[in-house]
């Protein structure tokens, strides 16, 4: 009984982030209330304070249900010697912009997560996570493109700390402006090119032999 109750808990949290995704999305962030949350999905809401302490809550685990696995996936490049980090580095990046191309609710999400959000005083708390991940994924960034300088014996014409940062806005550029019009412009292929052409700047090429990403046709 207890397992029943509980696999009947998780159900409900994953109707109720279901929920929060279709309701932000077509309401946006600031303009949707609990109540909307809980009556598109079909519970009471005091269901949704049984899972989420408020709305910031619930939206960032709706954010994270979907972004955890790419940025987990960031922080396991580099820990492999016998990979090349900038080759396990763009293979990261752009494997997690095809799924936002591919894949309707990692688009659905990023939308609202990039476009439908206003940091209005009930929402610190996601501005707050926004920030964190922008600094997790910019110190991963940056790591791997230390080491790869390394292994290059190349010395990187800028800091560090700039050349990771132009990287990371590129593509948060790039996923923002292909999101407000998907038919403009492949997404993977433009990323692919530009990353090449952005390492080749700060002098790391890619290693011979390394394939370039596979276009998603959209």
């Amino acid at each position: 009984m207890a397992r029943r109750t509980k696999e009947d808990a998780l159900a409900t949290r994953h109707q109720l982030l279901d929920a929060a995704e279709r309701v932000f999305s077509e309401k946006g962030v600031s303009r949707t209330s609990l109540h909307d949350i809980a009556q598109a999905a079909g519970v009471s809401r005091g269901a949704i304070y049984w899972h989420f302490k408020n709305k910031a809550d619930l939206f960032n685990a709706m954010l994270e249900r979907i972004t955890l696995p790419m940025e987990e996936a960031l922080h396991q490049i580099g820990h492999d010697a016998a990979q090349d980090p900038l080759d396990e580095l763009r293979r990261a990046i752009l494997e997690a912009l095809r799924k936002i191309a591919s894949d309707e609710r990692t688009r659905r999400v990023f939308e609202v997560a990039t476009l439908k959000v206003e940091y209005v005083d009930e929402l610190l708390a996601v501005k707050a996570r926004h920030l964190q991940a922008h600094v997790d994924g910019e110190r991963e960034i940056r790591r791997s493109l230390l080491e790869a300088a390394s292994r290059r014996a190349v010395q990187l014409p800028i800091p560090p700390s700039a050349a990771s940062q132009g990287l990371h806005a590129m593509v948060v550029g790039l996923i923002q402006s292909w999101l407000m019009a998907p038919e403009a412009f492949d997404l993977v292929d433009t990323a692919d090119r530009g990353i090449g052409v952005y390492l080749a700047g700060l002098g790391l090429a890619l290693e011979p032999g390394c394939p370039r990403g596979v276009s998603t046709g959209t």
